[in-house]
């Protein structure tokens, strides 16, 4: 009776500080559905924080290479005007052309933007999802850990009950006998 009750003590301070989390028989061992379900939900979470790292980083890419892009041709455009600046004719020459680039490169940064407002925004609400999912999880399994408190107090409540009952159940019948 005492080793079960510090058992049952030692299984409880382990739940309360988070050591054993899961379903518990009356034996103190992790019912498999309830650890497999921890896992699962655990990978799901971990699948979900992947594929936002994924995608930011695949808009990270997108920009690096845009940025890359856009320098090649800022170098290209001052080697140009160096080496032109000779001549006003020459000048006059280039600017049409570069005009056109700029414009080209000032529309493709346009596009860019508006393919990394869409993808921000998806990344933020995935973020908001995950933790909301996270913080769900989290309070279930503390109600879960507290629900498994309370049914060994009333296990070891019973159990310590019924010891009472039989104990007097057998004076009765010491004194019956002994009359």
């Amino acid at each position: 009776m005492m080793q079960t009750q510090r058992t049952l003590e030692n299984q409880q301070s382990l739940m309360q500080s988070g050591q054993i989390s899961g379903s518990l028989s009356f034996n103190g061992t992790l019912s498999k559905e309830d650890e497999e379900m921890s896992k699962s939900a655990l990978s799901t979470f971990r699948a979900k924080e992947e594929e936002i790292e994924k995608k930011k980083m695949e808009v990270k890419e997108k920009v690096q290479a845009q940025l890359g892009r856009i320098e090649e041709e800022t170098k290209r455009l001052a080697t140009s005007v160096r080496a032109k600046t000779g001549s006003f004719t020459e000048l006059e020459a280039l600017a049409d052309p570069m005009k056109k680039e700029v414009s080209l490169v000032r529309k493709k940064i346009d596009a860019v933007n508006k393919e990394l407002k869409p993808l921000g925004q998806t990344c933020q609400k995935k973020e908001r999802e995950y933790k909301e999912a996270l913080e769900a999880f989290n309070e279930k399994n503390k109600e879960k850990v507290q629900l498994i408190t309370r049914l060994m107090e009333l296990v070891s409540e019973s159990e310590r009950l019924r010891l009472k009952k039989l104990e007097e159940l057998s004076k009765n019948i010491e004194t019956i006998r002994s009359a």
